[in-house]
């Protein structure tokens, strides 16, 4: 019999180790949530934060509306995650529509409650479509921001990175020296924006360390759950969407669990693939729900860590 050079490849493919056998648990993680609107949205929140302490994850995020839209929200979730759990909650802050005496004041409030992270951003204006304009008394942009944090309190500090280019800037150079100013003045490290191929990580990740980045670049990974509102994502932060992942996710608009199923699928090959590229610090998307998140840390070899549960119970 003879097999074609595709029927060779599928054949390969099968007799391959299993993508997820014994990994060896390794992997870090992290979680970003947002600040619930309602009751309801509360109680949601804090299950999806009960079911993902017990991995241990380096910290949690909360993350901060456009012009500062959800800061007492935000806050008070931060403080929350803080005092109630044993995992570190750090706490996304913005230059939108802010002076650096209000910066200041947020930021001594933070520090006041216990939280020593800061996801430092420039942040989205107000009005969706609009153009960013600093705050007269304001800082200019994320790196200026870090410099300003760095001169309150020694706070660990984190920005954002843009593995396909964030859609404002001029070219993917100018992004990279951006990306590397805030490093300079004094961030730890860069979480990038969500993305749906490991190739496109893994060349952003090349052309940072040809610029002299030398930082820790986290991947955000972004369960899609709700297809629609993942389109929406990726068109204002510039990622793309692969045609054969937008394929799969026909036909499922009103099957959610087969959906949760495909979803599941997709992210967790990618986490496999960057795995295998040397990655082991993986920061999730989790919109609020932690089935997702929580079944791909599980192919990754995460397990819950009883000291952990004994501390959160």
């Amino acid at each position: 019999m003879t097999f074609t050079l595709s029927q060779l490849e599928e054949a390969r493919r099968a007799l391959d180790a299993p993508l997820f056998a014994d990994l060896a648990g390794d992997a870090q993680v992290s979680f970003e949530f947002f600040p619930p609107k309602t009751e309801k949205m509360e109680q949601t929140l804090w299950e999806a934060i009960q079911a993902l302490v017990p991995l241990g994850p380096r910290f949690v995020s909360v993350t901060y509306g456009a012009g500062g839209s959800t800061r007492e929200r935000t806050h008070a979730t931060v403080a929350r995650i803080q005092k109630e759990t044993p995992i570190p909650a750090a706490a996304h802050l913005t230059c939108v529509e802010a002076s650096k005496a209000d910066i200041r004041e947020i930021a001594e409030a933070y520090w006041e409650a216990g939280v020593r992270h800061i996801v430092a951003l420039r942040g989205d204006p107000p009005v969706m479509g609009s153009t960013f304009a600093p705050h007269p008394q304001g800082f200019a942009g994320a790196a200026d921001l870090v410099a300003g944090l760095r001169e309150i309190a020694p706070f660990e500090i984190s920005v954002a990175a843009y593995p396909e280019t964030h859609p404002e800037a001029q070219s993917g150079q100018a992004d990279l020296d951006n990306l590397k100013r805030k490093l300079d003045a004094g961030a730890n490290r860069a979480i990038s924006q969500f993305f749906f191929s490991p190739d496109c990580f893994f060349r952003f990740r090349d052309r940072a360390a040809a610029a002299g980045i030398d930082a820790e670049i986290v991947p955000g990974i972004l369960p899609v759950s709700n297809v629609a509102q993942t389109r929406k994502f990726a068109a204002m932060c510039g990622a793309a969407i692969p045609p054969w992942m937008d394929r799969l996710f026909e036909g499922l608009d009103d099957m959610p669990a087969a959906r949760q199923l495909v979803a599941a699928t997709i992210s967790a090959e990618l986490c496999r693939k960057l795995y295998a590229g040397g990655v082991r610090n993986f920061h999730f998307y989790t919109l609020n729900r932690a089935e997702l998140s929580y079944a791909i840390c599980h192919l990754l070899g995460l397990r819950p860590k009883s000291n952990i549960e004994e501390k959160a119970a």
